[in-house]
């Protein structure tokens, strides 16, 4: 996918984000800091680290900055409505640099996390694919703990469900 335009590809961030944030809703803050395994990023951990790599790293990179990530430890956010509002900032604040860019802006190059140059187009589609990335081990880590948590409103079961209503013979 080619990011040709950059009004497009912000509505479709904040999309991004919106499930981003939605799943985030469904943790229980009791669980904030588990871990699934020792050396694991905790819960609040992804949240944070998804916030941070975005302002920090592929906001920065994109205004002509460097990796500024220092990590996603609680030092960032402490508590689950803290952490909900850290995010919420490191977005604003990323959207905001993200909304001056233009579309001839996106042809240009700027240094990637490692400093290797990078089409700014190519770095703000890795930055989506970082997101949903790490979304997912939310929804392993929440499957893990039984939190039942559906992607687009339905659940597995509810699909198989309303294929079986459709489709009758075939169930």
């Amino acid at each position: 996918m080619e990011i040709l335009t950059i009004a497009p590809f912000l509505d479709y961030f904040e999309k991004i984000r919106s499930r981003t944030m939605r799943l985030v809703a469904c943790i229980p803050p009791a669980h904030l800091e588990w871990r699934c395994k020792e050396g694991k990023f905790t819960l609040g951990d992804l949240a944070r680290h998804i916030a941070a790599v975005e302002r920090y790293v592929f906001a920065e990179s994109v205004a002509g900055g460097r990796n500024r990530y220092a990590g996603c430890g609680r030092e960032l956010a402490d508590g689950y409505d803290q952490v909900v509002q850290f995010m919420e900032r490191m977005h604003s604040e990323s959207m905001s640099i993200f909304s001056r860019l233009s579309d001839e802006d996106l042809l240009c190059k700027c240094a990637s996390a490692d400093g290797t140059p990078m089409t700014i187009w190519k770095l703000l589609r890795s930055m989506t694919e970082h997101e949903i990335h790490h979304r997912g081990e939310l929804y392993a880590y929440l499957g893990i703990l039984g939190v039942s948590v559906p992607l687009y409103g339905l659940t597995s079961e509810q699909l198989q469900e309303i294929a079986a209503r459709a489709y009758p013979q075939q169930a």
